[in-house]
């Protein structure tokens, strides 16, 4: 290309050509990809992990929460392979309404936790997905800037996908790998209050619950369904000018708790109160929960919910297996749409129209 500039009449002034400009796309790329979708057998991948590689053992999770179905074959694989190296961790379920400090307090329970007892910490965190893009911010591993270079340590969060139910399973299904790498303590982090408390319920040994004072939440905390599950409730930011509201709202609690009927583990749950951030009363909080586990052994209740914990999650694997099998089926795909449309025109209505979906269904497999 010429440039005007550089005739004769603009003597002294000289345009360069330029330097060429770079590939848009990264020429490494293709390379990254394969190197980065290579699969492992599954015992590479169980050896790995009981090695306590730990990036053989996010390869693993990464594995189970994928929806290939070849990909679901080898992650039950390895599960299988593992399962008999799992059992031997306290898993902790930790939840409360957003803002309410669990990532933070998780930081410092964790560090604290390492400290004092020992062992290794897996954090699973369950990161809310958005009901228009589906895509996730995971980004709890930012409010714990301690135990994300903690070498003892295992963060891993993990997207809803629209999916609660799924992304439970497969947080159960995950913490049975990282017990087979050794992580004696398992935190599981949930969405917030509402159903992911009742799925975090049926794979924990403690459940504990984060709430603040001064903002209104004491009555939302005194609903029974949430108090029935809490095997401990604390008060988050209990520092500076706004202890004595900690401490009237630990009061409310423990007066709820007085209506309600001794929980099945035999054990009344305390309510204290703490600062995530400024890390006062940790131990006390940690105290609470180790001095609860400690009885529900002893009494025995502790491998009973075990066991109930796990006829509970083979009924919700049939529930999901049947729910995949019946909409992936390719009559049933086909069927759907003129069905919805049908439903939408006024010509039927939606349960005339589930039943015959499912007729067809039921006919198919006999």
């Amino acid at each position: 290309m010429e440039h005007p500039e550089n005739s004769t009449e603009y003597a002294g002034l000289q345009v360069n050509a330029g330097v060429a400009q770079p590939a848009i796309v990264n020429p490494y790329l293709s390379s990254m990809r394969k190197k980065r979708h290579k699969l492992f057998t599954a015992g590479e991948y169980v050896e790995g992990i009981l090695k306590g590689d730990v990036s053989m053992l996010s390869q693993a999770v990464t594995l189970i929460e994928s929806v290939h179905p070849d990909h679901q074959v080898l992650a039950q694989e390895v599960i299988e392979k593992c399962l008999p190296y799992s059992g031997n961790s306290v898993r902790i379920g930790i939840s409360g309404v957003p803002g309410a400090g669990k990532s933070t307090s998780i930081d410092a329970f964790g560090v604290h936790l390492l400290n004092n007892y020992g062992g290794k910490l897996a954090v699973l965190a369950i990161d809310p997905s958005s009901e228009k893009t589906k895509g996730s911010i995971l980004g709890d591993k930012t409010r714990m800037e301690k135990l994300a270079v903690h070498p003892k340590s295992f963060i891993r969060p993990s997207p809803t996908a629209g999916s609660l139910g799924g992304v439970a399973r497969k947080t159960r299904e995950t913490i049975i790998l990282c017990e087979a790498a050794g992580y004696n303590h398992i935190f599981v982090e949930t969405v917030g209050v509402g159903q992911s408390e009742t799925a975090c319920h049926s794979m924990v040994d403690f459940f504990l619950l984060i709430q603040l004072a001064g903002t209104g939440d004491e009555l939302q905390g005194i609903k029974r369904g949430i108090m029935e599950i809490a095997d401990g409730i604390v008060i988050n930011k209990a520092d500076g000018e706004n202890v004595e509201k900690a401490k009237l709202a630990a009061s409310h609690f423990r007066n709820a708790l007085h209506l309600f009927p001794m929980p099945e583990s035999g054990v009344m749950p305390q309510v204290l109160c703490y600062s995530g951030f400024y890390e006062l009363g940790i131990d006390e909080v940690l105290k609470m929960i180790f001095d609860h586990i400690g009885k529900v052994k002893e009494s025995g209740y502790f491998q009973y919910k075990r066991n109930e914990q796990s006829k509970y999650w083979m009924y919700e694997s049939i529930n999901e297996h049947l729910k995949n099998n019946f909409y992936y089926n390719k009559t049933i795909k086909e069927l759907i749409k003129p069905m919805e449309d049908d439903v939408l025109g006024g010509k039927i209505t939606s349960f005339v129209a589930a039943k015959k979906l499912l007729d067809e269904y039921y006919s198919m497999l006999k």
